[in-house]
C-alpha cells in the first residue's frame, strides 16, 4: 500500500475544513479595521492610509525541528523560519519590513538558543528584514520526554502600495508559469518524509547522489525575497505562489483557473528517494515542491527577463507551464486538484 501524508498524521482535506471554520470565526473581527484580505491568501492586509496596506503573516517550520534535534544541529533551522514567512508575504507584492520569532522549549539551553538565533539572523540578512523582537517560552510540561525539545515560529509584517498589490485576479489564459528552483524539501511534508525514509535509513546514512540523509533533510529553505521584489519592479507579474504545504495545489489560492504544469524539471534526489520508498507520484506533487519552490505567473513576453533576474541572484529557474481555460492544477497531464 502506497504511503500517504494522511497515514503520516497530516490529513490535508480535514485541515482545510478546520482552517475554514477558523476563518469564519475570525472574520467577525474584521470590522475593527479596514481589512482588504483576512484569510485564505498568502497574507492578511489592513489599510494604513489611502495608498498603503499593512501585510502580516505567521508560520513555523513544522516537524523539521525533529530532524534538527536528531542531528543536534540548530544553526540553520532559523533560516527556515524566516523563509517560511517572508516567502509568503512577497506573494501579494509586499516588502517585508519587520520580523519577530517565537521559540517554545521544554528546557533552557543557551547554547542551542544561540545557534537558532544565528540561523534567524542569517535568514533575516538574506531577506533584508530586521528582527525587532521575539519570545522564548520554557514549558517543560508541554513536551514529552527529558531530552531537549522545541518548536519555532515567526511573524512578518510588510508594506505594499495599493496600486502594486498582486492577488492573482489579473491571471489570464495564455500567461506563462515560471518556476524558481528550490534548495530541497524546504519546510513541508516532513511527517511523510520521515515516515518514508527512516523506515529504511538512519539520518547518518549516506546515499549516492544525496550525501548524508540528515544533512539533505536539514538543507535550509531558499529565500526568494530579493529576486522576486526586483521582478515585481521590472516585469509585469499577474500572480506569485510560494510552493509550501499542499505543494502545487497552492496555485489555486491565486485564482480559480487552469494551471498546467507540463515541464517540471527532474525532482531532487532526496525527493526521488522518498518516492522510491512507496509514495505515489500524485502524493509527491500534492505534498512536496518537487524542485520548484516558487512560481511566478506572467505574460508570455516577460518570462525571459524573469529568468534573467533569477540568474542574476544566483537562482535557477525555467518555464514550467501556462494558464489554460480548464479549471484545476494539472501536472504532466494529470489533475491534482
Amino acid at each position: 500500500m502506497a504511503l500517504t501524508y494522511k497515514q503520516s498524521g497530516v490529513d490535508i482535506k480535514n485541515i482545510k475544513k478546520s482552517q475554514s471554520a477558523i476563518g469564519r470565526i475570525i472574520a467577525s473581527t474584521h470590522k475593527f479595521q479596514k481589512v482588504k484580505t483576512g484569510f485564505g491568501h498568502y497574507a492578511g492586509l489592513v489599510e494604513i492610509d489611502s495608498k498603503k496596506l499593512l501585510a502580516t503573516h505567521t508560520d513555523g517550520v513544522g516537524t523539521k525541528v525533529v530532524i534538527a534535534n536528531m542531528m543536534k544541529k540548530y544553526d540553520t533551522i532559523g533560516i527556515d523560519c524566516v523563509a517560511m514567512n517572508v516567502n509568503d508575504i512577497i506573494c501579494i507584492g509586499a516588502t517585508p519590513v519587520s520580523f519577530v520569532d517565537y521559540i517554545a522549549a521544554n528546557q533552557n539551553n543557551q547554547k542551542i538558543f544561540s545557534q537558532i538565533a544565528r540561523g534567524l539572523a542569517a535568514g533575516a540578512k538574506k531577506s533584508g528584514v530586521p528582527i525587532v523582537g521575539g519570545e522564548t517560552a520554557i514549558m517543560p510540561d508541554l513536551f514529552e520526554g527529558k531530552k531537549f525539545a522545541f518548536d519555532l515560529a515567526g511573524m512578518v509584517a510588510g508594506l505594499v502600495q495599493k496600486n502594486k498589490l498582486i492577488l492573482g485576479d489579473k491571471i489570464s489564459t495564455g500567461d506563462r508559469i515560471i518556476g524558481i528552483y528550490s534548495s530541497g524539501i524546504h519546510s513541508n511534508g516532513y511527517s511523510l518524509a520521515r515516515r518514508a525514509l527512516l523506515k529504511k535509513y538512519s539520518i547518518n546514512d549516506t546515499v549516492k547522489g544525496i550525501g548524508k540523509i540528515g544533512d539533505a533533510l536539514l538543507t535550509p529553505t531558499e529565500i526568494y525575497v530579493k529576486p522576486v521584489l526586483e521582478i515585481i519592479r521590472k516585469c509585469r507579474v499577474h500572480g506569485l505562489a510560494n510552493i509550501t504545504g499542499g505543494a502545487f495545489t497552492k496555485l489555486l489560492r491565486l485564482k480559480s483557473t487552469g494551471f498546467v504544469l507540463d515541464d517540471i524539471p527532474e525532482p531532487p534526489k532526496i525527493m526521488q528517494l522518498i518516492q522510491d520508498m512507496g509514495v505515489s507520484e500524485d502524493e509527491m506533487y500534492k505534498t512536496f515542491n518537487m524542485g520548484i519552490g516558487f512560481c511566478i505567473v506572467a505574460p508570455k513576453n516577460d518570462f525571459s527577463q524573469i529568468i534573467s533576474i533569477c540568474r542574476k541572484h544566483g537562482l535557477g529557474s525555467q518555464l514550467v507551464g501556462h494558464i489554460s481555460d480548464r479549471k484545476g492544477v494539472f501536472v504532466n497531464s494529470k489533475k491534482l486538484a
